[in-house]
């Protein structure tokens, strides 16, 4: 994404950041220690554990497995777009905080983000 800002020589705008998919999210989050990333993914575990948990026996939604609908559900709770200022022809990020494409499902998907830079 810096590459991309970069790439384009704005001095100064808003980049657009949107994920196509409905089961993962955009998150702005500490970009230093990888255990906040352990933390956040065994929170939303918690919060919202599979469909094959007891907890979970309303879910009907289970013809992808049982991570699909729960995957869902934590999409919905997340952000699947995000705007970042430029300026100084940069991201506008604090010190520690990185862009992540958080991932809900249990098994690597082929995720697709789009990028719009409006000066």
């Amino acid at each position: 994404m810096s590459a991309f800002v970069r790439e384009a020589d704005v001095e100064a705008g808003l980049i657009a950041v949107f994920v196509r998919h409905t089961s993962c999210s955009l998150i702005i989050q500490e970009n230093a220690d990888p255990d906040v990333q352990r933390d956040l993914n065994e929170f939303f575990r918690r919060l919202v554990p599979p469909s094959s948990d007891p907890s979970m026996r309303w879910v009907t939604h289970t013809s992808e497995g049982p991570d699909d609908m729960p995957a869902h559900i934590k999409a919905a709770l997340n952000a699947v777009s995000i705007s970042i200022p430029v300026m100084g022809g940069r991201l506008a990020l604090g010190t520690w905080q990185g862009i992540y494409l958080f991932e809900h499902r249990d098994r690597p998907h082929r995720r697709e983000v789009v990028l719009h830079l409006a000066r």
